[in-house]
């Protein structure tokens, strides 16, 4: 019964602080990624953050130009786009691969960073 207890909590941490899974939605990031594909999520890749917190305690790094990110838009919902510039301190624009159909930084401006939730990894 510990080691079960012990696996579900070494789980549950990787998913808060390392790694996380998201759905990708809609047609804006095609035909990269296409709807319902599963992406690996890298949490610690530009920094650390508690979980639930919009904001990084501690930060190393931002997202380079062509580079997936996963973050929350100005409208606070998740969305999967490309870094397509750094601008200014601490924000990025972000852009859809399938401009006609994406919502992203042509909408609604620079990104800030801390908005990232992290790289994708993987597509699964």
């Amino acid at each position: 019964m510990r080691g079960v207890l012990a696996a579900l909590l070494v789980a549950l941490g990787m998913k808060l602080f390392l790694f996380d899974f998201v759905i990708a939605e809609g047609t804006s990031m095609s035909p990269a990624i296409k709807p319902g594909t599963v992406l690996i999520i890298n949490r610690l890749r530009y920094g650390f953050r508690l979980p639930g917190s919009r904001s990084y305690l501690l930060r190393w790094d931002n997202p380079v130009p062509g580079e997936v990110v996963v973050f929350y838009t100005p409208g606070e919902t998740v969305a999967v786009k490309r870094c397509a510039a750094l601008t200014g301190e601490g924000e990025f624009i972000a852009l859809g691969d399938n401009g006609a159909q994406s919502f992203d930084s042509r909408s609604y401006g620079p990104v800030p960073a801390d908005n990232i939730i992290g790289k994708v990894l993987g597509i699964r």
